[in-house]
């Protein structure tokens, strides 16, 4: 081994000294002590596995990599009207149930993309639980989600008319206000190694200021998604350390206090988001497509993708906010963020599946390219 450690570069010997000290050092950490990029760093410490240099798995878990997604994991129970639904009577219904929450179902959506995730949430220690568990795990780290004896895992309950159009929905969601920030904060050796942060808005406002604060302070990329129009009471007052502000137009309207009719109007909505401080900021319209802007890059309106036949609409805002995540870490241009975004959410929406099964890198680019 002495006679094969001579022949290596000089980078390579400081590369190892380096990881001998410490076996969990990050990429982004070796990149600033040695001096390269990180492409660079990943090429070398390929060179020493395949020397046999490097073989244990302490190094290769790479926690800065990770986008960590705080939030939401619920049971969705879907009820499909088989006639058209009328209220105050019984409906004949056809029931599924699948896999929900906005972190979790951008979590998995990311988890599909390639990308290492970790989901921080609070449950019950129940059979609902243990379902999110089976069917979440091979696209996410749970570790770091808690489960609480005396509480019950978050339910959604929606009803849908026979184009998959949303009629009603029911959330049970108390499990989350045990997001605190003390939760948060037990978590610190997650949120440091953290490649982002993404937070949808079932969290309690307090929690929502203090990552704000932390992305900020740290210098981390802090995604804030919106869940629902009652909920956006809950977006911290200080928004210089959110990275990314995304939700849809109903949403804006009882944030901002305003109504958007056109797009005049709906571009002065996106025009005041960023001036409240957000660095970038999306406002999604359904079959009208999204406005998303930047103060380098400006605002721009992208338009819709028909879809064509609609299965479910459910989980398509999630699809798109994840997109919009991954382009923005692949390094996309504003527009073809806002393009990855509508895109993922056009293609979950001929899906019966809350996150679209098919979901790939590969497929992705494949997707992209065909759209162009």
């Amino acid at each position: 081994m002495q006679d094969n450690f001579n022949m290596l570069s000089a980078k390579e010997k400081q590369l190892f000294e380096y990881i001998k000290q410490d076996p969990y050092i990050t990429q982004k950490e070796l990149a600033e002590k040695v001096g390269l990029s990180r492409p660079s760093i990943a090429n070398l410490i390929s060179g020493l596995m395949k020397k046999g240099f490097i073989r244990g798995k302490a190094y290769i878990v790479n926690e800065n990599e990770q986008v960590v997604c705080i939030g939401g994991a619920n049971v969705d129970r879907k009820f499909y009207g088989k006639e058209p639904i009328q209220l105050g009577t019984s409906n004949p219904v056809h029931v599924t149930q699948s896999i929900g929450g906005v972190a979790r179902n951008i979590a998995e959506n990311l988890g599909r993309f390639g990308l290492d995730v970790s989901l921080l949430t609070a449950s019950g220690n129940d059979s609902d639980w243990q379902f999110i568990k089976e069917a979440s795990a091979h696209y996410m780290n749970l570790d770091h989600s808690t489960q609480l004896p005396d509480a019950r895992t978050g339910s959604y309950t929606a009803v849908l008319d026979r184009t998959g159009e949303l009629i009603v929905a029911l959330a049970d969601m108390d499990v989350y206000e045990s997001i605190t920030p003390s939760f948060v904060k037990q978590q610190m050796h997650v949120l440091h190694h953290a490649r982002c942060i993404m937070a949808d808005l079932n969290c309690p406002k307090e929690t929502l200021e203090f990552l704000s604060q932390y992305g900020k302070n740290k210098e981390v990329a802090v995604f804030l998604v919106a869940v629902s129009a009652p909920k956006m009471k809950r977006i911290p007052e200080d928004l210089q350390g959110i990275t990314w502000l995304i939700m849809n137009h109903e949403e804006a309207e009882t944030y901002l206090g305003v109504t958007i009719e056109t797009e005049e109007t709906w571009h002065q909505a996106l025009d005041k988001l960023l001036a409240l401080g957000a660095k970038n900021a999306v406002i999604t319209n359904g079959k009208h497509g999204v406005m998303i802007g930047n103060e380098s890059e400006g605002i721009h309106h992208i338009k819709a993708v028909d879809p064509g036949d609609i299965v479910d609409v459910t989980g398509a805002g999630d699809a798109f906010s994840a997109a919009v995540l991954y382009a923005w870490l692949e390094g996309y241009e504003l527009r073809e963020i806002g393009k990855a975004g509508v895109l993922n959410a056009s293609k979950t929406l001929k899906s019966a599946y809350t996150v679209r099964q098919d979901l790939s890198p590969t497929q992705f680019q494949k997707d992209m390219e065909e759209s162009t």
